[in-house]
């Protein structure tokens, strides 16, 4: 009796377990059945919160956009009611200009961007980025705000400011420049410490080369939006969204300027302006070389490649004859291109149609390496090649405007 009392105890035991074991097998593949059967609506839910993430961006980009545009008007008539003019920037070297006019671009760009930041979800990686390179951005405009209000900082100052607001991105983002794609330099920047400094040295380059070619209505802010749709389809074209949505709302919030600043401009950047913008799209080309190895900084050299070119020509031809590296001229490309209008299509005194038309007529000479940039991103051999290429072209129209501009003058005193 005992034997066989064992013997179905053990059996029942055997069997409750035998049931567990089945219960739960049926409960799995029940739930699993309910996710397949459901599979569809996990999708559509997927589906919708990127739709409502796209909705999300394009009203953020209006808000910039529109901020931007308001803003503008709004500093348009405080600074021609309350704020008297305290420099002549008529009577400059380099000016290009007729009248006097609102230095105070920065404002807009950088107030609309933060509200764009501000009213963006906090769960979005645009938000963080965009308020960390607002951070890093807010010495050079500081410095560029002061001079644009007419207390005057020294291009020295202006270019330790740039330094300090590269060091803050630096700091903030942990990231600059991981390769350079040409020998030996790329062995060098190996050494973080000469990567960090030489980071900062390109990035303040370029944003003083914005400044330099911020002299024709609407041409900074053109190269600018340019700059910026070419490095967001490097961007896009390597899966980097959230570097390419800032970057679409850096257009929107320049493109608000820029209808005040072409073709007839009632604002300009200032140098707060044109050295944020410098600032934000040459610190943001870095990061997007840090987050990915796909991409040549010869792609990068291209879409930078007018301002950095105009740069480097200005500090050659300063050089050459004496001159302080800082000291303005009048022989920057756009101002070339502006004198040349006037003389050969308009005649004197019609610079306010000179001045937007020159910025016209130098646009494909801007896009065009951009374009190539953009078609060679991933190529470093070809970007290469394209980047001596318009080095080349560059130099040749330079030279052969300059040829033709002192010919037309020694024809006017003949």
């Amino acid at each position: 009796m005992g034997t066989t009392s064992n013997q179905e105890r053990n059996t029942h035991e055997v069997f409750s377990v035998y049931c567990q074991i089945k219960n739960q097998l049926v409960d799995d593949l029940g739930t699993s059945i309910h996710n397949i059967c459901n599979k569809p609506k996990t999708l559509g839910f997927k589906k919708q919160n990127l739709e409502d993430m796209f909705d999300s961006l394009i009203i953020i980009i209006l808000i910039a956009f529109f901020s931007s545009l308001l803003i503008g008007f709004l500093t348009i008539k405080i600074s021609k009611r309350l704020l008297k003019p305290a420099r002549n920037d008529v009577k400059a070297v380099q000016s290009a200009h007729a009248t006097q006019v609102p230095r105070m671009g920065s404002l807009l760009i950088i107030f609309s961007l933060f509200l764009g930041a501000i009213f963006q979800s906090s769960e979005m990686p645009e938000a963080n980025f965009l308020l960390k390179l607002l951070l890093s951005v807010s010495p050079v405009a500081l410095i560029g705000l002061s001079e644009d209000l007419g207390v005057h900082m020294r291009p020295r100052v202006r270019i330790l400011a740039a330094a300090l607001s590269g060091a803050v991105f630096i700091i903030v983002f942990g990231e600059w420049l991981p390769r350079a794609d040409f020998p030996g330099l790329n062995l060098a920047v190996q050494w973080v410490p000469f990567a960090m400094l030489f980071s900062i040295f390109l990035t303040v380059s370029i944003s003083h080369a914005f400044n330099l070619i911020d002299g024709l209505n609407g041409l900074a802010a053109i190269t600018a939006i340019s700059s910026a749709i070419a490095l967001a389809t490097i961007a896009n074209s390597v899966e980097l969204y959230t570097h390419r949505d800032v970057l679409i709302l850096l257009v929107a919030a320049i493109s608000g300027f820029l209808l005040l600043n072409f073709p007839f401009a009632r604002i300009f950047l200032g140098d707060a302006g044109s050295y944020s913008i410098g600032h934000m799209l040459s610190w943001i080309s870095i990061s997007i070389l840090w987050n990915t190895e796909a991409v040549t900084p010869w792609a990068i050299l291209l879409i930078f490649f007018w301002p950095v070119a105009d740069t480097i020509l200005a500090i050659v031809r300063r050089f050459s004859k004496g001159k302080a590296i800082f000291q303005p001229d009048r022989l920057h490309f756009h101002q070339l291109m502006m004198r040349g209008v006037e003389i050969v299509l308009l005649g004197r005194n019609r610079r306010m149609i000179a001045n937007p038309l020159a910025t016209v007529l130098m646009l494909p000479l801007i896009v065009s390496p951009m374009s190539a940039g953009v078609i060679f991103a991933t190529d470093s051999h070809n970007a290469a090649l394209a980047a001596l290429a318009f080095t080349v072209l560059f130099i040749a129209a330079y030279l052969t405007g300059l040829t033709v501009a002192k010919k037309m003058r020694n024809r006017r005193i003949s």
